[in-house]
């Protein structure tokens, strides 16, 4: 490793994650090295209509590919492994993790074919890989999914250490308590640049333990005794999911998980040992029949009110094999992310509707730390730069004040933007250049093959809908020989709307004739006429702008 100098700088260029929660990606350069640390995805906001997901734009890896040393990923969630099947078809570096990890990210590399090409390492706590001129470190700490782990990345420059997405239990469900000890250790040797999750910085307080959902099952479950019991909770959450399993051990029911995301995470996490389910707990879904109601509990995805998912195919009678009855417990375990509240309580109302009775108080607990525990991390590193990552802008802020009020000087907090070159040392830091980054669309196979125009043509096709006018014409002497005919979809009933059609017609007539009387030969020419003149019809008659697409065939 390079001797530390007063004056070496390291770029930090975040491609994703600033602004918005998910799509998580940092890259770390010092010369002739990059690290990339995560590579999430984000879930399509309500007007990205059709869109899958959005994984970050990584033109600045693919124009440097030649310096990426590797993809170092701090814990399993989507918003930290989802983007990695995509970039690594651009960028085939090599992925290190901890074990469980990697385990999710070999379940995504194998969907996508990709387990030959790609190289991957398992890392365990407290050990370090070295990457060009960068070594990082994986520090133990506790999030919503186990296995979670800070980066202390040693660099030329100084320490930087990048927290991951983390709270602080003290009585985690499943292996060691958070390694507070070598956190402070580092704040010790110096910490150059504090990187801390802000999802939850505008709470104030400390996160709950794990532990105390637990408590609450057991009493839900003590408490319904008599009735079929379904859990709604986030798939990649197996801290949660084995709470729920020791509670129906416990009152001798039976357990069926159900929900894609869920049998595979969780196949995943029991192979490697990261959750233990008791001998006959399980049993297959097609088996719920054999066992009476009140000796049985579903596990299962949706608990966001996500349309596909299980609870909403539940809610709305399209699930093939479980029908939601009249005295059925419905655990809601999550709070909805921000910009699902509408779709959660639809489910909710759906399920109470069919009967059932629904409980989401106490049953969860946030995977991020709240105000106390970001002021515990800061005076653990007394790091000399803060730079708040992970969260909405609103997020940042907050712990932009929460690092001030531990003194850190107001500007030595470095808010920063996705793209944003931040050129960093002991002697000061400079936004030193912008770089290409943002959210490039996945819909169905096709990748960044959808933009804002296309996008704007779905909006505009989904609000006004769709006018075609279809007419031949003779090659060479431009007679009319069929139409112009006139189809619509999503504009308004026909059958219903007759006048309004005959007159269109009329208008549509009435251009045509005007164009071949006055010889118009170009066809774009004719086309533009046919368009404004049926525009402004029907603007005039009802006030709405439909697409209207001239179709012209010769024969």
């Amino acid at each position: 490793m390079k001797q530390e100098n007063k004056h070496n700088k390291v770029k930090i260029i975040p491609l994703g994650g600033l602004e918005q929660i998910g799509m998580n990606m940092t890259a770390f350069e010092y010369e002739d090295s990059i690290i990339v640390v995560d590579c999430g995805l984000a879930f399509p906001s309500d007007d990205m209509l059709g869109i899958d997901l959005v994984i970050p734009d990584v033109t600045y890896l693919k124009n440097n590919i030649s310096k990426v040393k590797g993809f170092v990923i701090t814990h399993g969630h989507e918003d930290h492994i989802g983007a990695l099947p995509y970039v690594l078809k651009d960028i085939p570096a090599p992925v290190y993790g901890t074990k469980l990890t990697i385990g999710l990210i070999d379940n995504k590399l194998k969907e996508h074919n990709m387990t030959k090409t790609i190289k991957r390492k398992v890392v365990k706590h407290g050990q370090s890989i070295n990457l060009g001129c960068f070594r990082i470190e994986f520090v133990k700490t506790n999030h919503s999914i186990a296995d979670a782990s800070a980066l202390a990345i040693f660099t030329p420059a100084g320490i930087i250490l990048h927290t991951g997405d983390f709270k602080i239990d003290y009585t985690p469900v499943f292996g060691e308590p958070a390694d507070l000890q070598r956190f402070a250790e580092l704040g010790k040797k110096g910490v150059l640049a504090l990187m801390c999750d802000s999802t939850n910085a505008i709470r104030p307080g400390f996160t709950m333990s794990e532990r105390t959902v637990g408590r609450t099952f057991d009493s839900i479950f003590a408490e319904h005794k008599n009735n079929r019991i379904l859990v709604a909770t986030f798939a990649s959450n197996v801290d949660r999911v084995q709470q729920i399993i020791n509670s129906a051990y416990k009152y001798g029911r039976k357990v069926v998980v159900e929900g894609r995301s869920m049998v595979n995470v969780i196949g995943t996490a029991s192979e490697l040992g990261y959750i233990n389910i008791p001998e006959g707990t399980l049993i297959d879904i097609e088996h719920l029949k054999n066992y009476k109601k009140e000796d049985t509990v579903l596990i299962t995805t949706g608990s966001q009110g996500e349309s596909m998912a299980a609870l909403s195919r539940m809610a709305a009678s399209l699930h093939k094999k479980v029908s939601i009855m009249p005295g059925d417990v419905v655990i809601l375990s999550s709070t909805p992310i921000p910009g699902n509240e509408k779709a959660v309580s639809k489910v909710i109302n759906e399920l109470s509707m069919k009967g059932a009775e629904v409980i989401f108080q106490d049953t969860h607990v946030s995977g991020h730390a709240c105000q106390e525990e970001i002021k515990l991390m800061y005076s653990l590193i007394r790091p000399k730069y803060a730079i708040p990552v992970h969260g909405e802008y609103r997020h940042l802020m907050a712990q932009k004040g929460l690092a001030e009020s531990m003194g850190i000087p107001k500007e030595n907090v470095i808010i920063m933007s996705s793209g944003d070159v931040v050129e960093i040392g002991d002697e000061g830091y400079k936004i030193a250049d912008h770089v290409q980054a943002g959210g490039i669309l996945v819909d169905g196979l096709g990748i960044g093959d959808v933009g804002n125009i296309v996008l704007r043509d779905r909006q505009n096709l989904a609000q006004n809908g769709i006018i075609i006018v279809v007419l031949t014409l003779e090659k060479y002497s431009n007679q009319l020989m069929a139409g112009p005919d006139i189809v619509s979809r999503g504009f308004v009933y026909v059958r219903e709307s007759e006048d309004l059609m005959d007159e269109a017609q009329k208008i549509v007539d009435a251009a045509v004739q005007d164009c071949l009387r006055r010889h118009v030969s170009d066809w774009g020419k004719i086309k533009n006429i046919i368009r404004d003149s049926l525009s402004d019809f029907l603007w005039k008659k009802m006030k709405r702008n439909p697409m209207i697409l001239p179709i012209i065939m010769e024969v």
